[in-house]
């Protein structure tokens, strides 16, 4: 399936201007149900009710409201919210560049691909350029009414831009329960090294599978076919409370597995 570009704008570094599209770089595979009456088989419709009274509630006496404490609230109407809207734009601002691991991961959010919209000799000389530096551009931008941060980074031959959460959307690590308990011996650090050696491996996109939606598919696939498949249950692990003896489980079966291969 040939990728499709979402949105259109400039890379914006001081004078310089490089137009690109922007493409997502995920797709969304989540199984989604219709709302069905169970004798026409028809979809039904979700209507505003009062609570107390049941009775519905007309679109033009529906407000949005924001709760500043229990049972207070500050209406807003859409003109007020559109008016609070950032500027439009189309400018990708970059502002500045830093090394690649001073973002850490918990900042990412979504990620799309920049393509060039034209001028393919700049933008393929700024990737490069990007990809030797060996950091990533922080971004500032507009799209579809809301103001977006993002990490600019090289990927490949192509550029990839990965959108960042807020500030005050961040828990820090350090925020955590400390650990308590007494600290792992010896023994089980030899065989926790030992067991991340004999994992080691390439990662293969081709792994990573979404088993719930597969099984789901496939039941609804026999079902449409007339037939009555047999719902079979999701065997759950056993859990153990001994660190040592699930290392030493983990690293026989491993070597099991490597001998056989």
């Amino acid at each position: 399936m040939a990728a499709r570009a979402i949105w259109k704008g400039e890379m914006k570094l001081n004078s310089t201007r490089i137009p690109v599209k922007l493409y997502s770089a995920v797709v969304d595979r989540a199984v989604r149900f219709h709302v069905l009456d169970q004798r026409k088989k028809e979809r039904v419709k979700q209507h505003m009710v009062e609570p107390d009274s049941g009775e519905e509630v007309p679109n033009t006496e529906i407000k949005k409201g924001y709760e500043v404490e229990p049972g207070r609230f500050v209406l807003l109407d859409e003109e007020e919210l559109k008016s609070l809207e950032p500027q439009p734009s189309r400018d990708i601002e970059l502002t500045e560049f830093v090394p690649q691991t001073a973002v850490g991961f918990e900042w990412y959010d979504r990620p799309y691909y920049l393509g060039p919209d034209g001028d393919q000799e700049n933008y393929f000389a700024f990737a490069e350029a990007l990809r030797n530096s060996e950091r990533e551009g922080i971004a500032h931008w507009v799209m579809r009414n809301k103001a977006y941060s993002g990490a600019l980074r090289a990927e490949g031959d192509y550029l990839m831009l990965l959108t960042l959460r807020n500030a005050d959307e961040i828990l820090s690590a350090k925020d955590l329960p400390k650990p308590t308990g007494r600290a792992p011996d010896k023994k089980e650090l030899s065989m926790a090294k030992q067991l991340v050696a004999l994992l080691e491996d390439e990662f293969r996109l081709s792994d990573y599978k979404d088993d719930y939606r597969e099984r789901v598919m496939k039941f609804i696939e026999q079902k449409a076919k007339g037939h009555k498949p047999r719902l079979h249950a999701v065997k759950a692990k056993r859990a153990t409370t001994s660190l040592d003896s699930v290392l030493a489980k983990s690293i026989s079966a491993l070597k099991k597995e490597k001998r056989a291969a």
